[in-house]
């Protein structure tokens, strides 16, 4: 007899509620949960298709190891973990822990099991070569937070639920759903603002989906942000309209480094006219309720972390920091910022790599540096590699490279569901069980979240019985390389000891942990009315934990408890920016940017047809005047050539994309990947990345400049 299973979204960071209708293991239907207290009936066509990806034929299923004529032979998992604990540590005691790389990817958040297991498996590892999703689009707001408040998980989001000017600068959540801004329904939550009578302004190349809900749309130049946000910063300052908290360090600093600033400086830098920069500070400062938010598009900049850190000034001195409407910190149920200044790597800068010295950031480096590291002989050079849902192939600067260096690799280990364009160079190949399998708590995403909520999710089918979940494959793997769940010796020892009595660890059971400590908790208290599993178990649409509250000094994690405004790493770079000549609209070559859709997520929903039916989606837009310019036209093939990279590619002719500028979505390149992949060899597209140079870095973070990469185009 069917069933309907409610299940949190675990595809992107949106959390929205779904409602699987399943019989017999079989899931007939997804629909959107109408009841759930976050989403509210709201979901994209991603979490619609979530079945399809369940069911997707070619989803691994068992461990796969290559064999000598380069295809892939279904292996038995002990032999299989035992081959890739013995392969690691071969190598980490012949060549020491560094020789072994890893890399993990955006999924590995969204599950509780994966996220509490994946940092004691690495710490096992013991490799300082760590790179993750982060190192290619998050580290400069994790490098902020870090010196900013404190702590680099510690992030302020706009309240949406109040604000009256959002001011959203190098971000699409229209299409993104949100990134690092959980938000479900962006549409109708811009709509919202407007109908109370706010503003909402987007700045952004070009004119995405977001724009179409806004009020104004601010076309910069890709890499202009940071010139922007300090010219409207400068702008207030003149004007006597910034003012430094209380609680905050480092303001003559801020008064020094705006003091070589001029609107009309920004204004070259930015391509936005001085006007604009005015009023838009002007309705900023004077708005009941402002919030400046800022993401990818400004993240893959060059100016990425002093953009970043621009618009938390802004939000900051002009008193919106903790203030209704303003940008606030959620207070999860689950806090894992706090939880992180004990067990996790916060931080930055602390070590470097070793090839070019790019700096690490929350323990991670840049993945810009993984190509060289296993290229360039020598102590510590890469010479295995670990991915866990990860690819970077896709998703890392100068793929064809970074190919090209797996393949000389000594072994390389992937926990994937998929052979994709960096596991098919995969010595061996984990599968794990489908997300569906599994159950989950949401641990990570309330960081991020509008309103605090916290939800428990059932799994929707059973998981066989030759299958393994993430967690239990990194489990396995970790106590083969003599590490435990915890990542700590000492606790480690205890849990080896315990299991010998026949206890054993799981994440449900930690989360649980974690949920009755946390800030909304029962702590074990009779008669407490917080928070325990058992109590989300019992509420499948989960439990409204009420909206962001104001202030911000609770949420302080410097010693002195104290905003610390003038970083300087980040100061310094900030005046390297502003010395920086401009270069001039007609000198400059075309630049590059990508684009994210509402029907893709990152590089491994390709292979769904639901996802990939309909138009072509993997098209260089080109505005009309560059595209007469160049000699190119609509519907046809044109070569794009950067610093490292030339091929065709299917031009588009729009003006919904600035002059100066062209633009090719994230996460397609998929004819290697045909022979595994029959739906996304048929769509394959081209990689954006291949023409991103992975020697060109960010300045602070080192992370690479995929935002802005200059191009030329011309007829195939």
């Amino acid at each position: 007899m069917a069933e309907t299973v409610y299940r949190t979204c675990t595809l992107c960071e949106a959390m929205c509620g779904l409602a699987f209708e399943v019989d017999d293991g079989r899931i007939l239907r997804v629909r959107p949960d109408e009841e759930d207290v976050f989403s509210g009936g709201y979901a994209c066509p991603k979490g619609i298709a979530f079945a399809e990806l369940h069911d997707d034929p070619d989803r691994l299923r068992r461990p796969l190891v290559r064999t000598t004529r380069g295809t892939f032979d279904e292996i038995g998992w002990e032999e299989a973990l035992d081959l890739a604990a013995e392969r690691l540590q071969a190598i980490r005691d012949a060549h020491g822990p560094d020789a072994v790389a890893a890399y993990y990817g955006n999924p590995t958040a969204h599950q509780h099991g994966a996220t509490l297991m994946v940092y004691p498996f690495l710490k096992t590892l013991g490799t300082r070569n760590r790179m993750n999703a982060n190192s290619q689009d998050a580290n400069p707001r994790l490098a902020v937070s870090y010196y900013l408040y404190g702590a680099s998980w510690v992030i302020p989001v706009p309240d949406l639920e109040r604000t009256r000017f959002f001011l959203c600068v190098g971000a699409n959540p229209l299409a993104s759903n949100g990134s690092i801004l959980t938000a479900p329904d962006m549409r109708g939550r811009l709509r919202a603002i407007r109908a109370r009578g706010g503003r909402v302004v987007v700045v952004d190349p070009r004119r995405t989906e977001t724009v179409r809900e806004a009020d104004e749309h601010v076309a910069v130049r890709p890499g202009g942000d940071a010139a922007l946000l300090l010219g409207m910063l400068t702008v207030l300052h003149e004007h006597g309209r910034l003012a430094p908290p209380e609680d905050a360090s480092g303001w003559e600093s801020v008064v020094w480094l705006l003091g070589k600033v001029s609107v009309a400086w920004a204004a070259t830098a930015s391509g936005v006219p001085a006007e604009t920069i005015a009023r838009l500070a002007e309705a900023f400062a004077t708005a009941e309720g402002a919030a400046c938010y800022t993401r990818t598009g400004v993240s893959l900049n060059a100016g990425a972390t002093v953009a970043t850190w621009a618009a938390d000034l802004l939000n900051v001195l002009t008193g919106n920091l903790g203030r209704p409407g303003g940008m606030l910190f959620p207070r999860p149920a689950v806090d894992i910022a706090e939880f992180g200044r004990y067990v996790l790597d916060d931080g930055h800068g602390r070590w470097r790599s070793r090839v070019r010295g790019l700096p690490e950031t929350v323990g991670e480096l840049p993945a810009s540096i993984l190509a060289e590291e296993i290229e360039t002989p020598g102590a510590g050079q890469v010479r295995a590699l670990v991915t866990i849902a990860g690819n970077p192939v896709l998703s890392a600067p100068n793929g064809r490279r970074l190919a090209r260096a797996l393949a000389t690799l000594e072994f390389m280990l992937a926990i994937d569901i998929y052979v994709n364009e960096t596991t098919r160079h995969a010595t061996l190949i984990l599968p794990p069980a489908s997300v569906l399998a599994q159950d989950h708590i949401d641990i990570l995403f309330p960081h991020f979240a509008v309103r605090n909520v916290a939800r428990w999710s059932p799994p929707v089918v059973a998981k066989g019985e030759d299958e393994r979940t993430d967690w239990e494959i990194l489990l396995a793997l970790t106590e083969r390389l003599g590490g435990g769940p915890f990542g700590i010796p000492l606790v480690d020892g205890a849990y080896h000891a315990a299991r010998r009595l026949g206890l054993h660890w799981t994440p449900t059971a930690i989360a649980d942990l974690l949920l009755r400590f946390g800030a909304h908790g029962d702590r074990f208290l009779p008669g407490s009315s917080g928070l325990s599993l058992a109590k989300l178990m019992a509420a499948p649409h989960g439990i409204d934990l009420g909206p962001l509250e104001p202030g911000f000094t609770w949420r302080l994690q410097h010693p002195d408890r104290r905003l610390h405004l003038d970083p300087p790493v980040i100061l310094g770079e900030a005046a390297r920016l502003v010395a920086r000549a401009v270069p001039t609209g007609d000198a400059a070559p075309l630049l590059l940017i990508g684009r994210r859709d509402l029907r893709s997520n990152n590089s491994w929903m390709h292979n769904l047809p639901g996802l990939v039916s309909g138009r072509e989606r993997c098209t260089l837009w080109v505005h009309p005047e560059d595209a007469a310019r160049a000699g190119v036209q609509d519907g046809a093939h044109a070569a794009l050539e950067s610093q490292v990279h030339r091929d065709a590619v299917l031009v588009q002719v729009t003006d919904a994309i600035r002059p100066g500028v062209v633009s090719l979505p994230h996460g397609w390149g998929h004819a290697e990947v045909a022979a595994w992949q029959r739906v996304a060899g048929e769509h394959a597209g081209v990689s954006a990345n291949d023409w991103t140079d992975d020697a060109a870095v960010e300045g602070v973070v080192g992370q690479s400049i995929l935002n802005g990469v200059p191009v030329t185009l011309r007829p195939a």
